[in-house]
């Protein structure tokens, strides 16, 4: 990831007779230790959209892969999210694990909005 982000500020800056960097901060990344801990990670990532408000449920997002976790009449060939070998919910079991969180998310999203400055989401 480090040479992609600053591969591109290299061209970037180059492009536009600039200097400095592009990104507030560092690229972070995290160890995920135990499916639980991948499944409450794809929880916060798919209620991102929400919680930054810029949709009201985490299915209006059409960039997300949420919908092929709680639409499984879905084509296999049109898939390219499969998680049924990490995880053992069904659809709709998800989708209230996500909807459970929904509300607080959210909440956490506004604190730290008005805590943080130029907090984005």
């Amino acid at each position: 990831m480090a040479k992609v982000l600053n591969g591109y500020s290299r061209y970037f800056n180059i492009k536009y007779q600039r200097i400095g960097p592009l990104w507030e901060s560092r690229f972070k990344s995290v160890l995920v230790a135990a499916d639980e801990q991948l499944l409450h990670l794809t929880r916060y990532i798919h209620l991102n959209p929400t919680s930054a408000g810029l949709v009201k449920n985490p299915e209006d997002w059409e960039y997300s892969s949420y919908n092929q976790y709680i639409n499984p009449q879905e084509k296999k060939s049109e898939r390219f999210c499969e998680y049924s070998e990490l995880f053992d919910l069904s659809p709709k079991q998800y989708r209230d694990f996500v909807d459970d969180r929904k509300s607080y998310q959210k909440e956490i999203s506004i604190i730290k909005k008005a805590l943080i400055d130029d907090y984005l989401g």
